[in-house]
């Protein structure tokens, strides 16, 4: 048996309930680098570090899929429409119900006299509810795309209407992505003859639209394209975009409804992989973004380093101290997980007693190891302590700065065996 305080014993009995706040899923669709006929889908919890859900996720029957677009849909099931080749008249679509697993749907023929080059279709749900795609068609000659809209005619979103042009995107713009605020439609597009992303607005989806910034307004640079946006949860807005002649992915960042952006970033772990994404941000999974603060060493903080887990000061880059801590995943009701922020998908885990941060392989070990019942504090009961899920008596402590799971029998361990979870 331990040699437990009355105080440690009685926590046993004081179990927090797991975090149950919703944290946003934003979830990724790209083709690659490395491929044109594989999509890989990632998951971020940030909108800036996503990790790997599944690669490749999917594969269509025939031809490639380029620019994938990601939709949920009122039935709950997901959708991707696609570029099926370089050249001809068709897009492709296929659909899942949980993001990883991929159906093929079909290739739907548009009805356009002379089609050469059908690229980048883009989902757009309008604020009446309806269910367009933006696609980029071509029909003669070498610098004539014009931005298309074409009309889901049925819910299963298998019939569609006829290709109409956006009015003042034209010719030869191509990769168009919408959003609408308000009563406005904003509209960001790549001018294929400048190589640049324009931006313009109109009153109603077909346009006429007005442009609002051409040539480098946003301080991009040229040789870009695919643009994307998301709204964050601050309010602002990301745009996200394939520097194709660099070989870089990039974002940039607007608070301001796009009247002006921060300097463009390269996408962190992705730039160079990924190419011509586009982002679904959703209201998320019950866990809380939190810190974990040492007790005894208040200016330290958990956090992965090459995979292992440790308290520091400074913590840089401090996202590696960021935690989702969501039901557990051995026990949702009763105890808690820790899903890094950085590398979705990875967690905490007990590893002969040292903790690591190792990708979840749904094995049943896996899931114990990663489990953890919160109980008020060892050295502080208004702190946090966290057993083993498969080791009852012993908790996540630290050690010469690193953390494990071991027995507590004494007054030092308690308090290194403490945390405050802090905002991040």
């Amino acid at each position: 048996m331990l040699a437990l305080t009355s105080m440690a014993l009685a926590v046993l009995t004081l179990l927090p309930a797991p975090a149950s706040a919703a944290t946003p899923v934003y979830t990724m669709t790209a083709f690659t680098n490395s491929s044109e006929s594989n999509m890989y889908v990632y998951q971020s919890y940030d909108g800036t570090h996503y990790g790997l859900m599944k690669g490749p996720a999917y594969t269509p029957p025939s031809g490639l899929i380029r620019d994938p677009s990601i939709l949920r849909h009122t039935d709950g099931v997901y959708y991707v429409t696609y570029t099926t080749n370089w050249d001809g008249n068709t897009i492709g679509f296929a659909k899942s119900t949980d993001r990883v697993n991929w159906t093929f749907m079909q290739n739907v023929t548009l009805p356009t006299a002379n089609l050469q080059n059908t690229w980048a279709p883009e989902w757009f749900k309008d604020s009446d509810g309806s269910i367009n795609i933006i696609v980029s068609l071509r029909t003669t000659g070498t610098s004539n795309f014009t931005p298309h809209v074409i009309k889901a005619l049925n819910t299963s979103l298998t019939a569609w209407s006829s290709p109409v042009p956006l009015s003042g995107l034209g010719p030869n713009y191509i990769d168009t992505f919408i959003v609408k605020l308000g009563s406005t439609y904003h509209a960001f597009t790549k001018n294929e003859t400048s190589k640049y992303i324009e931006y313009a607005t109109a009153s109603s989806l077909t346009g006429p639209y007005t442009f609002k910034g051409t040539g480098d307004w946003a301080g991009w640079g040229n040789w870009v394209e695919g643009p994307a946006l998301i709204q964050l949860d601050n309010g602002s807005w990301r745009i996200l975009f394939d520097g194709y002649s660099s070989g870089k992915y990039y974002y940039s960042d607007s608070a301001n409804t796009f009247a002006s952006w921060s300097a463009k970033k390269e996408l962190p772990s992705l730039t160079g992989f990924v190419r011509h994404l586009t982002v679904l941000k959703e209201p998320g999974q019950a866990g809380d973004i939190r810190r974990l603060q040492s007790f005894n060493f208040p200016d330290r903080y958990a956090r992965h380093y090459n995979y292992q887990a440790r308290i520091e000061a400074n913590v840089s880059p401090v996202e590696d101290s960021r935690f989702r801590i969501v039901p557990g995943l051995a026990d949702g009701n009763s105890a808690v997980s820790f899903e890094s922020v950085n590398l979705p998908g990875y967690f905490l885990r007990h590893s002969n007693y040292v903790l690591v941060l190792a990708r979840n392989d749904g094995t049943d070990q896996f899931k114990q190891d990663a489990t953890f019942r919160d109980v008020a504090g060892l050295a502080n009961p208004a702190w946090t302590s966290y057993q083993s899920y498969n080791v009852p008596g012993s908790y996540i402590r630290h050690s010469n700065y690193t953390l494990r799971i071991d027995p507590i029998n004494s007054s030092t361990g308690q308090s290194d065996a403490t945390f405050k979870e802090v905002s991040p």
